[in-house]
């Protein structure tokens, strides 16, 4: 043959073969994101991700190649029983001697981490994986509870501003033991590849293909039956929290039940000091009014919240109890607003922030919180009950409030009698900063949550006013319709007229959207099945994509003149493709 038609042919083949590649969603280099995070602490790492990505001998089969001793550590590689290689750091006199790689990262790029790691001895300690930024300072990217003779995953990630010569590096928060590393990787994704991954997910997630089998009564196709289709009520619910404002301003409620909301959560109206902020008289009226209007509209409610550990949160008259005291007046909180509202609200905060602070725990013991839940679960049974915390999306370095922390906590009230298969979810504020949400740790978050098979929600996003604020909010908002654990985003946007907007609001004093209320409804509207109209087809037929939700079909046979209504409910515990008969 030829060789410049050789060149010519092996060209269009290269050009066949990417364009297939890009139209699968896989990008050119036909790499996934894995989701897969473990949970368990395992005698053995399990394989490194992507390969190690970008870094030198991640698995150090080439000894310490690429790798150095940091903050005065030696270090050496040594053999699992299985021989596996490993590299160790000894003799440390630091948090930080431990080891580390130099590498650059691009900016605009979405760097998604993974380690396995371990102790020599002793009990529980806090690792983390960090970075050294341009102005010298560290970023975690990373952190996790490690133990002694076993092997914990640490998952993370980290987006760079500008272009960033840096090293990657761990910390580990007790000097006294030896610190272990295996199967570590850094892989890098650019903005494109990331969407994909996010489509992708939305499809195979949020979605279903869905086909309407018609038939008459004798059970035979029927063909040319006239199909209209409308999409009535996403599954993945929306929501946003208000005030008691929403009482004194019928503009307010006109403009709520006009976004399409399908869940709220009230600020503050149903917390213990609002209903009873002097000892023993108890006020309803304000929420009871609150309840009425969102149960006449069909809206759900996410009870918020029955009690909080925060100290300061808690009326001073609860300080001065006694542990006896005190434990039997949270339960009488417990049973007065849960059966107050039971078999109405679909999910309860049973105790606000148990990770970070400890209230009912130092004043009534350490099982104080799984003893809470029992008591919950009893009193709604039919309720979904949550845990609900701050900087476990939003700070990386929060080591109070990392997934492994959280994931504990779960566990503990979990281990309480009788709750050992209750349902409890994970709340996550997302009460973003100013600075940059790093996407990768986010994904890498709802990963491990999702481990659990529990429902998570973003209880209370928001994101404060500022030049970047409509950026961040889409992002955040894809990443977690996108993400299979997610299963509902409270925008926290509570309206009170008058009130200058430093942080996250929708709409101004005259409820015209603000630009982060067009992204919303943008989003809102993107994640809907648009009204449908068709035949069927010969085998009678009619078949569509459509998002998880609730559908009314309006079927109408022209040869026979009958006419038929059906609601459907499509949701994520169906089959895809999921096949409906229908008789007409």
């Amino acid at each position: 043959m030829d060789l410049l038609l050789m060149i010519v042919i092996s060209c269009a083949y290269g050009v066949i073969l990417c364009c297939l590649l890009l139209f699968s969603g896989h990008g050119v280099d036909g790499v996934a994101y894995n989701y897969k995070a473990s949970i368990e602490c395992l005698a053995e790492p399990q394989h490194v991700q992507y390969k190690g990505g970008k870094l030198i001998n991640p698995k150090f089969d080439l000894g310490l190649h690429g790798w150095e001793g940091m903050g005065g550590a030696k270090i050496e590689i040594r053999k699992s029983f299985s021989r596996n290689n490993f590299m160790v750091a000894y003799n440390r006199n630091e948090y930080n001697a431990t080891f580390s790689q130099k590498l650059f990262m691009e900016k605009g790029y979405y760097y998604t981490f993974s380690a396995w790691v371990r102790v020599s001895e002793g009990s529980e300690t806090t690792v983390s994986a960090a970075i050294i930024t341009k102005e010298n300072s560290k970023r975690v990217i990373a952190s996790g509870n490690v133990y002694p003779g076993c092997w914990t995953m640490l998952k993370g990630g980290f987006q760079p501003e500008f272009p960033l010569p840096t090293e990657l590096y761990f910390v580990c928060y007790n000097k006294t033991v030896d610190f272990w590393v295996d199967n570590v990787s850094l892989k890098e994704f650019n903005k494109t590849e990331w969407l994909q991954h996010q489509q992708r997910a939305i499809t195979r997630v949020r979605k279903r293909k869905i086909v309407l089998d018609i038939k008459d009564k004798l059970g035979k196709p029927i063909r040319g039956v006239k199909v209209n289709i409308k999409f009535t009520k996403p599954y993945f619910h929306i929501g946003c929290g208000v005030t008691d404002t929403l009482l004194q301003h019928k503009k307010y409620q006109e403009w709520f039940l006009k976004k399409g909301f399908t869940a709220s959560v009230f600020t503050n109206q149903m917390k213990w000091y609002w209903t009873e902020s002097r000892r023993g008289i108890e006020n309803y009226t304000i929420p009871d009014a609150m309840f009425q209007f969102f149960k006449k509209n069909k809206i759900e409610i996410r009870g918020h919240t029955v009690l909080w550990d925060k100290p300061k949160m808690n009326q001073y008259w609860l300080h001065d109890m006694t542990p006896k005291e005190l434990l039997a007046t949270a339960v009488r909180r417990l049973a007065s607003i849960m059966a107050r509202y039971s078999n109405d609200i679909f999910e309860w905060d049973v105790v606000n922030e148990n990770l970070h602070f400890k209230f009912f725990e130092e004043k009534i013991g350490a099982q104080a919180s799984g003893m809470f839940y029992h008591i919950a679960h009893v009193i709604d049974p039919n309720a979904t009950l949550y845990l609900n915390e701050f900087n476990s999306l939003e700070i990386p370095g929060d080591v109070y409030a990392g997934p492994h922390k959280y994931i504990n906590k779960w566990r503990e009230i979990r281990s309480y009698p009788g709750n050992e298969d209750l349902t409890i979810g994970f709340g996550l504020q997302a009460h973003f900063g100013l600075g940059k949400p790093l996407m990768p740790y986010i994904r890498a978050v709802l990963d491990f949550l999702t481990e659990t098979q529990m429902p998570i929600w973003l209880t209370e996003m928001d994101v404060p006013n500022n030049s970047n604020q409509v950026v961040y909010l889409e992002e955040i908002m894809r990443e977690a319709f996108s993400h299979p654990g997610v299963e509902g985003i409270i925008v926290w946007a509570p309206w009170k007229p008058g009130i200058n907007c430093t942080s996250l609001c929708l709409m101004d004093d005259n409820f015209n959207n603000t630009p982060a209320g067009d992204i919303v409804d943008k989003l809102m509207a993107e994640w809907r099945t648009l009204d449908l109209n068709g035949k069927t087809n010969s085998e009678g037929l009619y078949r569509y994509d459509g998002f998880l939700g609730d559908y009314n079909v309006v079927l109408y046979d022209p040869h026979s003149l009958n006419k038929v209504t059906r609601q459907i409910k499509i949701t994520n515990k169906d089959p895809n493709p999921i096949v409906i008969p229908i008789s007409i």
